[in-house]
């Protein structure tokens, strides 16, 4: 019964992807009105995230700021389904890198890359990466528990190359790369929340204690990874631009939760630059 569900929603966003963006934007309009006022998605977690986030600001100054997220999060729904049917050159007009001489300087220097994002703006069009760089693009994901919309997923974002790796496999293929005499990039969201039992280190972000991932400083560090932060921002709708920005060009030897402190610290000024761009449906402090 799954299979045939899935492969029932298979066809049907395949042929819906068929159709240019303007056009899926109004399905986004329709989208919004559901999520924001009927019947609503998560309305109490964004705007708990949201108080905890920005004591600082008012009721109204919150709620303009959930209805713009709504606003981003319908356009990021349809966005992401069309991802299913757009061309390289469409892809990448939509999803410019800014610098990506920085990537041909840190490649032609022989540095591996540890590049760290969060989920802000349209993170899924980084799967372009591979098309603008020579690296090997590896992208450590969290799988789902629905096998055939996690395998749907990772066929999604790897469609360009760039290798799908669970964090448990990530160090195997990170040598299996190098041996082969690849460099690689591994791109990990930062704002993704442990589970219980990985909790190892907690910071402050957006306002808030937060439990935080140790793997971006752990795998950098061992093998004295360049540190790169992707400033990813709207331009438009539907457009994006990304900045890349140098955080670490050496990691080995580093203070404890150096590398760490850093990351999440940039993550969260990008974020109160245009608040509303950030994944605030989240439950990202359910600890």
């Amino acid at each position: 019964m799954k299979a045939l569900a899935f492969c029932f929603s298979y066809i049907l966003i395949t042929l819906v992807t068929l159709l240019p963006l303007r056009i899926l934007y109004l399905f986004s309009d329709l989208l919004f009105l559901l999520l924001f006022y009927f019947p609503g998605y998560r309305k109490k977690v964004v705007i708990t995230n949201l108080r905890n986030a920005f004591p600082d600001k008012t009721e109204n100054e919150l709620r303009q700021i959930s209805r713009r997220f709504y606003r981003h999060l319908s356009d990021l729904f349809v966005e992401v389904l069309k991802l299913n049917n757009i061309s390289e050159k469409e892809l990448l007009k939509r999803c410019r890198v800014e610098n990506p001489e920085l990537l041909d300087r840190l490649y032609s220097e022989g540095k591996d890359l540890v590049a760290v994002l969060g989920h802000y703006n349209n993170w899924e069009m980084l799967i372009s990466l591979p098309l603008i760089c020579k690296y090997t693009c590896i992208s450590v994901y969290r799988p789902l528990k629905n096998t055939y919309f996690d395998r749907y997923l990772c066929r999604l974002r790897s469609k360009y190359g760039m290798v799908l790796t669970p964090m448990s496999h990530v160090i195997r293929d990170i040598i299996n790369h190098r041996s082969n005499n690849e460099k690689v990039m591994v791109c990990l969201l930062s704002d993704q929340t442990p589970a219980r039992s990985e909790i190892h280190y907690r910071t402050v972000f957006l306002n808030q204690d937060t439990p935080v991932y140790l793997g971006a400083e752990k795998i950098s560090s061992k093998y004295n990874m360049a540190i790169i932060f992707f400033k990813h921002r709207k331009i438009k709708r539907g457009y994006y631009s990304t900045e890349i920005e140098v955080l670490y060009e050496q990691t080995s030897g580093r203070p404890e939760y150096e590398i760490t402190e850093t990351h999440v610290k940039n993550l969260d000024r990008l974020i109160r630059e245009a608040p509303e761009f950030w994944l605030w449906s989240h439950r990202r402090w359910k600890y």
